[in-house]
């Protein structure tokens, strides 16, 4: 009996200087821990205000208000967590601060490792954002798709196509391959190819080429028609035709392209200006080289005699 109640004033005892050493301890650093109070304080007041300083300085950069919105939480997390470093190394917790970045460094690698397609189409997105690459409404062309940028989001870029499709494009695809923005500029160039005859008058077609577009065709009229015979080609003389328009929607490029067609195929037929089209001569010779007409006539004379000595 006596052993157990010396067992038990030994560890009371053995508590008490240990309560008695945890008073020491704070009452030394209460010092400390009030600075470091004073600090996580401060940093979660100024938070608030280093977020709005976030979110007015990324809304210069990009409308995209879901972007804006998750890096500004984590410029703001990043900010406050700095105040809390700051706290521990005020308590002389290094050995915790150490342990704390050692495994938010693994957690982090485990994380990015995991999510590694998603991270990169998310800061993709925000670099497509900041850098103000296209919008909403953008008649663009990439990844082999042309067609009006519907939304935007972190992960994702949604293409509706001329013929009504939707497309959904990864932003680290639209980021690594090229795009061609024909919304950028708001302008865009009409291109028709045509050949005409070799016993056509090449300045006749020429001038009279470009005085059929001015006359029958909306373009921007402060930039010039180009004009220029391209090649001898089997059966034709070959040329390309350029001008530009100040809208650069598909519709209205689809209008002007068709108006100039029309409109040259009239002012050739008028002006008697052929269009070559391709040509086959079939050659029914046994040797070859012989015409048509050859051959009939040599057939008709055979049945011919064939029906006389029947007779």
């Amino acid at each position: 009996m006596e052993t157990l109640l010396e067992q038990l004033n030994e560890s009371w005892n053995n508590l008490s200087d240990k309560l008695e050493g945890w008073l020491d301890s704070i009452i030394t650093n209460l010092p400390n821990l009030i600075l470091a109070l004073l600090v996580i304080g401060l940093g979660l007041w100024l938070a608030r205000y280093v977020r709005r300083y976030f979110h007015h300085a990324l809304r210069r950069m990009s409308n995209n208000i879901t972007i804006t919105r998750v890096v500004s939480n984590i410029g703001t997390f990043v900010f406050v967590a700095l105040f809390f470093f700051i706290a521990l190394g005020i308590l002389n917790l290094n050995t915790v601060l150490a342990s704390l970045l050692a495994g938010a460094g693994v957690v982090g690698l485990a994380v990015g490792l995991a999510l590694q397609e998603p991270m990169v189409n998310l800061f993709s997105g925000i670099l497509l954002s900041v850098r103000k690459l296209y919008n909403i409404g953008d008649l663009v062309e990439t990844n082999d798709y042309f067609g009006t940028i519907e939304n935007i989001t972190l992960r994702t870029t949604l293409i509706r196509t001329n013929d009504g499709k939707q497309v959904t494009i990864p932003n680290k695809l639209v980021i690594q391959n090229p795009m061609v923005n024909y919304t950028n500029t708001d302008e865009r160039r009409v291109a028709l190819e045509c050949g005409i005859s070799y016993g056509d008058d090449l300045a006749k077609v020429k001038e009279l080429t470009l005085e059929t577009i001015k006359a029958n065709c909306s373009y921007d009229d402060s930039r010039d028609i180009d004009f220029y015979y391209t090649g001898f080609g089997n059966s034709s003389i070959n040329f390309i035709l350029r001008f530009w328009l100040t809208n650069a929607s598909q519709a209205p490029y689809l209008q002007a392209r068709s108006e100039a067609i029309m409109a040259l195929k009239k002012a050739f037929d008028e002006n008697n200006i052929t269009i070559p089209f391709p040509i086959r001569t079939l050659d029914f010779g046994i040797k070859g080289g012989e015409r048509l007409n050859e051959v009939l006539d040599d057939q008709a004379l055979r049945t011919g005699n064939g029906a006389s000595q029947k007779e």
